[in-house]
């Protein structure tokens, strides 16, 4: 009987405690889901560490305003594709502009928390 309520223990407990371990997203993407917005691909990659952006047209320009007003990226861009890494971005609300002659993309990405780094232990 222990056997069994030890196996049914673990079963349960092992998905709560998986959920509680689970590391934190570095950012979330608010996409703009305007009609327009359908001709720029933006999004973040599978860590979410970095902007992915592309587009059929040259995208011209992209900065972000973080929520102290200040623009912590400014780029020229002049590209169909472009990836962006967050590392170096504040914590909190960026509000990011790209720029397609003649149309303005908005769209925001929080940063929540630093990069994971992953420790290594060499053995001599």
């Amino acid at each position: 009987m222990k056997k069994y309520l030890l196996v049914f223990s673990i079963a349960f407990l092992n998905p709560l405690l998986q959920n509680l371990l689970a590391q934190e997203d570095f950012a979330i993407i608010e996409k703009n889901i305007n009609i327009d917005a359908r001709g720029l691909y933006h999004n973040l990659n599978k860590t979410k560490d970095t902007l992915v952006l592309k587009s059929d047209t040259k995208i011209n320009y992209v900065y972000s305003i973080n929520e102290n007003q200040e623009r912590e990226i400014d780029n020229y861009v002049d590209s169909k594709t472009y990836k962006l890494p967050l590392h170096n971005l504040s914590k909190g609300k960026h509000v990011f502009v790209v720029r397609q002659s003649p149309i303005l993309f908005v769209f925001v990405i929080r940063i929540f928390g630093d990069s994971p780094t992953l420790a290594s232990i060499d053995e001599e």
